[in-house]
């Protein structure tokens, strides 16, 4: 029957002659993962103002409704009751939206804040790893120029 070939030490010595720099690897996890953390803050930033505004809307829109339950004297006032709170209900429209379109906005501001941040970073990084490959690429060629012309 045939033997499988054992294909570990293959790849251990195909790997430990390959030059990579593992803490390259790390140094783009940590970047990452602290881009995630103020990603993840801004995220929760955003959910808790909107909470509020949220909250304060009910609160506020509660407190309109028991102006309605309260018994009124006259037919005329049970009309003027709901107008009221049809004009206070559309003003408390209008502000509570324009407080989530500025929690958004703010959101929108920080996000593209940190994805320029991120982005030159990573293009400083990549301008390093270039530099760093075409200068140990030029030694390569160099030792291999002068090897030749020696022999």
């Amino acid at each position: 029957m045939a033997k499988t070939q054992d294909f570990t030490k293959i790849m251990q010595d195909m790997m430990s002659s390959m030059p990579i720099d593992a803490t390259k690897f790390q140094d783009t996890f940590k970047a990452q993962a602290a881009l995630g953390e103020k990603m993840a803050k801004v995220a929760l930033d955003a959910a808790e103002k909107s909470t509020e505004v949220t909250s304060k809307w009910a609160k506020d829109t509660l407190a309109k409704v028991g102006s309605l339950a309260k018994s009124k004297e006259e037919p005329a006032e049970y009309a003027k009751a709901m107008s009221d709170f049809a004009s206070a209900s559309a003003e408390m429209a209008a502000e509570n939206l324009a407080a989530f379109a500025e929690i958004a906005k703010k959101v929108q501001m920080e996000t593209v804040e940190l994805m320029l941040a991120a982005g030159k970073d990573f293009s400083e990084d990549a301008t390093a790893a270039v530099k760093k490959a075409t200068e140990e690429v030029t030694a390569a060629a160099k030792k291999a120029t002068t090897a030749a012309a020696t022999k």
